[in-house]
């Protein structure tokens, strides 16, 4: 099994792993790895340093200096700490199981629901910035928030 330190290009680091590095090419090409924070499948693979299980604890890093887990080399962005980026996958997961998704009916069902056309309820959905903008003039609140497609997954 290989494990391999993984970056997309909005910089999140995070962890793949893989039967092989063939494997990891062949899923990588095809756009079956994708960043679970963003959804971007532009994966690169950073450097991985074997691990050697031999009951020793790693060494720490120095106070001060960012961990590979925070930056990410040739990138303009800093990556999220990694109690961060754990922090905002449940919270994207909270999201997307107490809401419904309606899709690309977002706009219109979020009327519907302010006109009392429907019941109220949590929804989510996709909008257009132009969607978007129009509800808020009509008085409708809306958030735009991305959530990547590993929150809306069960956990194996």
């Amino acid at each position: 099994m290989k494990v391999l330190d993984l970056h997309c290009h909005a910089g999140h680091v995070f962890e793949g792993w893989f039967a092989s590095e063939d494997d990891f090419q062949s899923q990588n090409q095809r756009g079956l790895v994708q960043c679970p924070f963003c959804g971007d499948s532009s994966i690169s693979k950073g450097l991985s340093a074997p691990r050697l299980n031999l009951g020793a604890k790693p060494p720490a890093a120095p106070a001060g200096k960012p961990t590979a887990a925070a930056t990410s080399p040739g990138q303009d962005s800093v990556a999220l700490p990694p109690a961060l980026q754990a922090a905002w996958m449940e919270l994207a997961r909270k999201i997307a199981a107490n809401t419904e998704d309606v899709g690309v009916r977002f706009a219109d069902e979020a009327r519907r629901m302010h006109h009392g056309e429907t019941e109220e309820r949590a929804i989510r959905g996709q909008a257009t910035p132009d969607e978007a903008a129009q509800l808020l003039d009509e008085g409708i609140a809306v958030l735009p928030l991305p959530l990547p497609v590993a929150a809306k997954e069960t956990l194996h």
